[in-house]
């Protein structure tokens, strides 16, 4: 009788093959038990920060009563464990008008939401305005701020407060900025307000004309481009001209500069045209760029451009006619000439006082700059011709000593000329022939540049002395008044 008792069991292939089975099978539960530990972990440190779907929430849809749009986005959680969003909430800047709601829980402020590893949460906005209410803003904005890990992020909210056109970018290139791009032929209308974000492209070839009274808002940045071979045309009337502003239009922000960006003639736009218009509180008012086009790339009559937080009219290479404009109280020139080009300037009031009818500073800058030149990336002057800067019955003043700013290249023309002007300068008398009849450094005698009041008080020096050929050239003044045939006013007001 055999005694089996300790003797060790047979082990055959079979028995190890299932012995490593088991022993794998135990390994990768115990793999994704510790995953879905880790996975139910929750991690504290501030690298861990969500992506959303979107960093801008547009409400674009406009009612005729009083309604509610919604909008979605996705917020994501990207860690390989799970986030506590500390609060979502609200900014509030306009109470009452956004809501949140964020996987089935509404409201404006929420604590502690988790949002698993490698997950999302949907949230749902709405906006409840109603856009004949002329009391609301143009534009509703706020932001929904989300807190985690002490990192502070969050998703602005935009809505369209009241009943007007809205331009918002409607092409997205692979590189550079988004932009709207108009229709060949666009008329812009004076029934509602013109609303602009981000870039408003005319392209090329084509056109855009603004009717007498139109009010444009600009948010902030916000660019009108004129391409090359595109036009821009600015019909306003007297009494009823063509306004571009911010779209803030609350009491405190009417004399901000800087609340937008600027109306840009690119190189090679043609036939540009802005009549009886009203610009103001943008960075630079007018951008022509029009390098090497011999004909005008911008006739302008009647025309205020006031309270820019860089320039007023810049001009790079172009070709300008300006008569009966006011420009004034920028932060560098009212009037910038860089890199040569053709200027004739009619009865227009160039005044700056910067710093005198605001609080945002001093200015070192003239009221007036030409130039005809420019220095290369590699550091070489390149001359380039001022075929003309020519004034005539103007008024160019400031409180600076100086106000007329000049860098000449001598491997160029630089032709200037100021005829029958008031303007402010410490340059040499002996150049009598670019002062024809011109009275320099008097004080024109402002009736009140504290409110932008530029017409002249008795006794200014622009009384009765204006050249009669150019004042029955362009006899009508900025307020719609005739001039005299004779003995008229300098500058854009006859008094």
């Amino acid at each position: 009788m055999n005694n089996m008792q300790g003797t060790p069991p047979i082990k055959t292939k079979y028995s190890i093959r299932y012995s490593n089975f088991a022993i794998g099978v135990l390994v990768l539960l115990c793999s994704l038990f510790l995953i879905q530990c880790k996975k139910n972990t929750t991690t504290f440190s501030p690298s861990s920060k969500l992506t959303f779907s979107t960093k801008q929430l547009f409400f674009d849809t406009v009612f005729t009563t009083i309604g509610s749009s919604v909008r979605v986005f996705v917020v994501h959680n990207n860690n390989s464990e799970a986030v506590n969003v500390s609060t979502i909430r609200v900014q509030g800047y306009y109470p009452s008008y956004f809501n949140i709601n964020i996987d089935g829980t509404p409201g404006t402020s929420f604590s502690n939401v988790k949002i698993p590893a490698n997950d999302s949460i949907y949230v749902f906005a709405t906006v409840t305005v109603n856009p004949t209410n002329q009391n609301a803003p143009l534009v509703i904005q706020d932001s929904l701020v989300f807190t985690t890990n002490g990192n502070v992020q969050s998703v602005q909210l935009v809505a369209f407060g009241q009943d007007a056109y809205f331009y918002v970018p409607n092409v997205f290139p692979s590189s550079g900025p988004a932009y709207y791009q108009l229709p060949c032929g666009s008329v812009w209308k004076s029934d509602k307000p013109h609303v602009i974000f981000g870039y408003l492209l005319v392209p090329s070839g084509c056109s855009l004309s603004i009717d007498s009274g139109s009010r444009v808002y600009l948010h902030d940045s916000a660019v009108v481009i004129v391409s090359s071979g595109a036009t821009l045309n600015v019909a306003g009337m007297q009494g009823h001209p063509v306004t571009f502003q911010g779209d803030r239009l609350e009491p405190e922000y009417k004399y901000i500069p800087g609340q937008w960006n600027t109306i840009f003639l690119a190189p090679g736009s043609i036939n540009n045209t802005i009549s009886w218009a009203v610009i103001q509180n943008g960075t630079t008012g007018v951008q022509a760029d029009t390098v090497g086009n011999s004909s005008p790339t911008l006739i302008m009559d009647h025309t205020i451009i006031k309270g820019m937080s860089s320039y007023g009219l810049l001009g790079a290479g172009a070709t300008i006619q300006a008569n009966n404009c006011v420009i004034a109280d920028c932060q560098n020139n009212c009037v910038a000439m860089f890199y040569g080009g053709d200027y004739h300037y009619y009865q227009c009031t160039f005044a700056n006082y910067w710093g005198v009818v605001n609080s945002y500073g001093q200015r070192t800058n003239p009221v007036v700059y030409m130039n005809n030149g420019y220095q290369s990336f590699t550091g070489k002057d390149i001359p380039r011709a001022l075929t003309n800067a020519y004034f005539g019955n103007c008024i160019i003043y400031g409180p600076l000593d100086e106000e007329v700013g000049m860098d000449s290249n001598f491997l160029a023309p630089f032709n200037y000329y100021f005829k029958n002007c008031v303007f402010k300068t410490q340059r040499n008398y002996s150049q009598s022939y670019h002062y024809g009849d011109s009275n320099w450094v008097t004080d024109p005698l402002f009736y009140n540049p504290g409110i932008d009041d530029y017409h002249v008080s008795g006794g200014s020096p622009a009384l009765l002395n204006a050249n009669s050929i150019i004042s029955n050239a362009y006899n009508t003044d900025l307020d719609g008044g005739n001039r005299p045939n004779t003995n008229a006013t300098i500058g854009a007001y006859e008094q």
